[in-house]
């Protein structure tokens, strides 16, 4: 093992604010002979170094207690260089136990290089330490920090614990739950908590949890209903859970039902269940539920300003969030990579295009905020929706960081929307060198390419589109009715029986006739389909299912919530317009960028989409 050099010691004195103001009245005097009692003051590793130099000078340089103490501080909030220095400490320690080597993997695993705890171990094991209940959480934690690159190393060491017998340890079991969640492989997190035969809450947590994380909000739900069945008290961790699986599934009655809860057993008490409370309301497209949550927090730290600006911004209210963010300014609540997010979108959907570029220069410039990968995409939204399509180029061109097929199909989709066929190919030439499995880019350039009479260039990019595999992501709406979350794909009834509802759908395609509804047949694009054929195709659409059915199925005057898993298609947009007028409902419809409240005729949005 390396051997720490000593600190150089020229002259040393402590800190000014290691002393105490007030030692020549004060009864209770510092032994500064003691370098644990300077630990609590320590502020850097460069303050560390010199109590460190100090212990050398005190000769208590191999105390396993102040070893201890400055492993703990280094491994505490980890960064490259504490890390570094902590392994310099763990290499210094003549025998180290067990205990001493889960300090260094607990610190790894919070660090940028968590695969280090795993090349540690290993020398451990060589030196013949065994693990101990603490040794495999933190190293499955590690693992799990990889994602999927660290999934070979964490089976290796789900079979070692098995050897061990510690597999169904209370706070193994957990840890191995999660780390098969994040490293993407959700069947065998699936097959670890099957296998346990009375599951703690602690183990609910971990699978309800990583299910709603993957987006799987009915087998989150389906557990949550599981563990109180058992009789089971469940955390705060599990009321986010389950919020956040309602927001998934667009489920405001049962998110109303959990909120009941949430008060029933006090869980309100916590922040971030407020906060949390927050985001379903807004998910679930009752705003004013949201904003009588935020109003009615004793506490409201960065995360909560921001889950409700983002709500604004979501809705459609982009002054509101602004307005919003100057009140989080004047309670000197400082913002977060979160807070800008959500005033980028609110500038975007509304095309406050100077005003969402003052936000993002702000981050850097006035809060030292860089912006990440989200709030470029934000930018290039922002650009692109305004028609600045050249602007949002260059934009991408110029970035500090190599750009994502994200951002490049942001870009696209805008070329979509103005009809930019020159660059929408170049767009998609950077897009298909970075990843040409996507269905929707084909489909985008190949739409653009039939509006200017290409067909030969469309029928090539079908072509091109099956030879590599790719497919579009079908359309699928979603509507809550009595509890129950229905579900419809684009195109049911295209090719199938008539039903009552594809039969009610008919009618109500006839009445938005007789007051103006005329089926954009130009979005279909398929040379070798007549009129009608175009017309059925756009009838059938997921959104407009999913509002027949809240039609038929809910009291008049009702609210109809639906949500969409792609963006809203123009002819169900006019269609859902003319709806909320000829039935007096409003629509709130939530698609995968933004919500639309539909009602008298019009939209929130304000067409501006």
């Amino acid at each position: 093992m390396a051997t720490i050099p000593s600190p150089q010691i020229t002259q040393f004195s402590l800190p000014k604010h290691y002393t105490d103001a007030n030692t020549s009245t004060s009864t209770q005097r510092v032994d500064i002979q003691n370098p644990l009692y300077l630990l609590p003051k320590c502020n850097s590793l460069r303050e560390l170094k010199q109590i460190q130099a100090f212990t050398i000078k005190t000769q208590l340089q191999n105390d396993l207690n102040v070893l201890t103490k400055f492993l703990n501080f280094c491994t505490h909030n980890p960064t490259t260089s504490s890390m570094g220095h902590a392994l310099l400490l763990f290499d210094k320690i003549p025998e180290p136990d067990i205990v001493f080597f889960n300090t260094m993997a607990r610190g790894y695993s919070r660090s940028k290089t968590p695969i280090h705890a795993v090349y540690l171990f290993v020398q451990v094991l060589s030196s013949g330490l065994l693990p101990d209940d603490y040794t495999f959480p933190c190293l499955l934690k590690a693992c799990a920090c990889m994602s999927v690159k660290g999934l070979e190393e964490g089976k290796q060491l789900h079979c070692f614990a098995i050897k061990l017998g510690l597999n169904n340890n209370v706070y193994v079991r957990p840890t191995l739950i999660n780390m098969y969640f994040e490293c993407n492989d959700v069947d065998a997190a699936r097959r670890v908590f099957d296998k346990i035969s009375e599951p703690c809450v602690v183990s609910y947590n971990a699978i309800i949890t990583g299910y709603a994380r993957r987006s799987r909000p009915n087998e989150a739900l389906s557990l949550f209903r599981d563990l109180q069945e058992r009789n089971l008290k469940p955390t705060d961790v599990t009321m986010l859970s389950a919020l956040s699986s309602c927001a998934l599934l667009g489920s405001l009655e049962l998110g109303k039902w959990i909120h009941e809860y949430i008060k029933k057993y006090g869980f309100d008490k916590y922040v971030k269940v407020s906060t949390a409370l927050i985001d379903m309301y807004a998910k679930c497209g009752s705003l004013d539920d949201a904003v009588s949550i935020f109003d009615n927090m004793l506490v409201r730290d960065t995360q909560a300003w921001s889950a409700m600006i983002v709500a604004y911004a979501t809705h459609g209210q982009s002054h509101k969030a602004i307005s919003m963010f100057e009140k989080m300014k004047k309670a000197q609540v400082h913002p977060d990579e979160i807070t800008f997010l959500g005033l980028l979108y609110a500038c975007s959907h509304t095309g406050l295009v100077e005003e969402g570029c003052k936000f993002f220069y702000s981050m850097s410039d006035k809060y030292g905020i860089i912006p990440g990968i989200k709030h470029y995409g934000c930018m290039v939204d922002l650009l692109g929706r305004a028609g600045r399509l050249d602007e949002a180029y260059r934009f991408i061109d110029e970035l500090p960081i190599k750009p994502t097929p994200i951002l490049w199909r942001t870009l696209l989709s805008a070329c979509g929307s103005h009809g930019n066929l020159d660059l929408g190919k170049q767009v998609i030439e950077q897009i298909f060198e970075l990843d040409d499995s996507h269905g929707g880019d084909y489909v985008i350039l190949s739409n653009l390419c039939a509006r200017t009479g290409r067909w030969e260039d469309v029928d090539f990019l079908r072509k091109l589109m099956k030879d590599r595999g790719a497919v579009k992501v079908p359309g699928c709406s979603s509507i809550e009715v009595n509890n129950v979350v229905h579900e419809f794909f684009s195109g049911d009834g295209v090719h199938t029986v008539s039903t009552d509802l594809h039969r009610a759908l008919d009618e109500l395609v006839k009445e938005l006739k007789m007051v103006g509804y005329v089926p954009d047949i130009s979005l279909v694009c398929h040379g070798d389909m007549e009129d009608e054929e175009k017309e059925m195709t756009l009838r059938y659409h997921s959104e407009k299912l999913a509002i027949s059915f809240g039609l038929l199925n809910t009291p008049p005057g009702t609210t109809i919530r639906v949500v969409k898993n792609l963006r809203v298609c123009a002819d169900c947009h006019s269609a859902a317009k003319l709806i909320s007028l000829i039935f007096d409902r409003q629509i709130i419809l939530r698609d995968v960028q933004r919500f639309h409240h539909f009602k008298g005729g019009k939209c929130s949005c304000g067409d501006f989409w």
